[in-house]
């Protein structure tokens, strides 16, 4: 204790010299709060090693869910990856498993994603525009033609009709004969984020949440060595989040999804383990890095003490990151993005991901070509096999610094949380739009200050260049994908029988009009080549639309 308050003395004594020499600048974290120009013992208040840090491996997993980490083998690296046709989606993943990809992840056009077919003329111009079309599991068998599904794994960001699109990987593995217990993968989920953040919500938050615990349930009996959620705080901070919002509102959402799957009667410990989170990776390195470890460490005490899990696998927050969010990319000197996403990738190595997608540098203008998805995974690779960093497991643990941010977003967190419980929770304050006003105000925020210059972004407002006209390599669509798209749709419903597909989307009515696990009906229908867009429409019968709250 009396050299912690000798450390506080010579602090305040240097700060003053400092400040006697030369004027410091004021300075503040994202999330709000203000820095000090320097770090020392004296600013971790009541830092417990064993109780706060530990070993990597061990709880809370501050440094890290596994022991070895890096050292025994590189995250999975899973760059995002999906246009067009399924058979130019195929085309590209294979490339990119040429190239290094140890994992994919599907990227889907916002017809599917929003549960239309190619042929409903309110979306004919997003078809595979943004992402795969995928309109019946014909589709989904060509996408992965040629790539047996016990041999990937597969990352599905998909929320709305992430049913429909787990049923249609089921149906792919059977017709590969992959038994369902082989193969492995994650599919995304979260429906809450979509009412707060991206807005692909098809149906009200009630029915939304019966089958996404539909899934986890499923899964859980089923699926072994597949993630059926992946819990995301990348698109709210995409959305205008800052670091502790991200941290509380996605462990919020996580709460509310173990409390549904534990009504169903599921034993936490069955299907814990299973659960993934996916964060970004913004601009400010240290405050990035020591979110990761700060909500690795509560979501760790929050399984333990609060849903009283017992095996240590539940209690790992395992995170697919963004290295470098596609929200930081600019137009502007867009090469200046390549050392945006190095730099992300490197905050998100240090933070501890288990996989990691890197963004090319050219999605600030349209989906990634072969050249800059190729750059962006030799990003990763550098860092993985030339950088270093993977020598150590957590370098960055014990960093004054960095344990203060970690401890200060934290605590954080855990007020705002804190917060959103006193306030009813989650489903309220999302139905009510209290999640979205306050996103949307960090988002509103954020723009002034880039407008003001108070917040600095190269190439935008400081440093920036008269653009010279210059060529400039960018994915181009092809003019035939709707036409395509719709030959193959028109043609797998002319050879279906439809009989099948009528009495099966019966049986499916009627299971959502009780309490019945929803997943098996789902994956009936799917084998008979029912589309997404009839299997939305069903749904849409019976739970429903919601109705979005107004935000000023």
């Amino acid at each position: 204790m009396k050299e912690i308050d000798e450390i506080k003395r010579d602090k305040n004594k240097w700060v003053q010299d400092c400040l006697n020499k030369r004027p410091i600048k004021e300075a503040k974290s994202v999330s709000g709060f203000d820095l000090d120009v320097v770090y020392t013992p004296a600013d971790l208040d009541d830092f417990d090693y064993k109780r706060d840090l530990g070993f990597p491996g061990e709880y809370p997993y501050t440094r890290g869910v596994y022991s070895s980490m890096y050292r025994s083998s590189p995250w999975t690296m899973r760059q995002y990856a999906g246009f067009g046709t399924a058979e130019e989606t195929n085309e590209r993943y294979k490339y990119l498993l040429k190239e290094g990809n140890t994992g994919l992840s599907v990227a889907f056009d916002l017809a599917t994603q929003m549960g239309f077919d190619s042929d409903d003329p309110m979306v004919e111009e997003e078809v595979g525009r943004v992402g795969v079309a995928v309109d019946t599991v014909k589709d989904m068998e060509t996408i992965f033609h040629g790539m047996p599904l016990d041999k990937i794994t597969t990352s599905f960001t998909i929320n709305g009709v992430a049913p429909i699109i787990l049923a249609m990987y089921v149906v792919v593995a059977e017709k590969q004969g992959v038994p369902l217990e082989k193969i492995g993968g994650t599919l995304q989920n979260d429906i809450l984020k979509e009412y707060i953040a991206r807005g692909t919500w098809l149906f009200p938050p009630g029915p939304s949440l019966r089958l996404v615990t539909d899934i986890i349930e499923y899964c859980t009996r089923n699926l072994p060595r597949f993630n059926p959620i992946s819990i995301c705080g990348a698109h709210l901070r995409g959305a205008g989040a800052n670091p502790v919002q991200e941290g509380a509102y996605t462990l919020s959402n996580a709460i509310t999804y173990v409390n549904y799957a534990m009504k169903r009667g599921l034993d936490v410990d069955s299907f814990a383990p299973r659960l993934s989170f996916l964060f970004a990776n913004r601009e400010e390195f240290f405050e990035e890095i020591a979110k990761m470890r700060a909500i690795r460490r509560l979501w760790a005490r929050i399984m333990k003490e609060r849903f009283g899990a017992k095996d240590p696998k539940s209690m790992m927050l395992r995170v697919f990151a963004s290295g470098g969010a596609g929200i930081d990319l600019t137009k502007e000197q867009p090469e200046t993005n390549i050392i945006r996403a190095a730099i992300g990738t490197l905050g998100v190595v240090l933070g501890g991901a288990q996989a990691i997608m890197t963004c090319p540098y050219d999605e600030a203008y349209a989906i990634p070509t072969e050249n800059s998805e190729r750059i962006a995974l030799r990003t990763q690779q550098i860092i993985a096999y030339e950088s270093g960093v993977t020598k150590v497991v957590d370098p960055l643990g014990g960093s004054y610094y960095v344990e203060f941010l970690t401890n200060r977003i934290e605590g954080e967190m855990k007020k705002m949380m804190a917060d959103v419980e006193k306030k009813g929770g989650m489903v309220k304050l999302i139905e009510s739009g209290y999640v979205q006003g306050e996103i949307l105000k960090g988002a509103y925020e954020e723009e002034k200050k880039l407008i003001s210059g108070e917040k600095a972004k190269v190439g935008v407002n400081m440093f920036r260049i008269e653009e010279e006209v210059r060529e400039f390599e960018l994915h181009q669509m092809s003019a035939d994908t709707l036409k395509n798209q719709l030959e193959k749709l028109k043609e797998v419903k002319k050879k279906r029988n439809e009989q099948k597909v009528k009495s099966s989307l019966d049986r499916l009515r009627s299971v959502l009009k009780g309490d019945e696990n929803t997943i098996p009906y789902i994956i009936d229908v799917v084998r008979e080549y029912g589309t997404v867009g009839e299997i939305t429409v069903v749904m849409k019968e019976v739970f429903g639309k919601f109705r979005e709250p107004s935000i000023v």
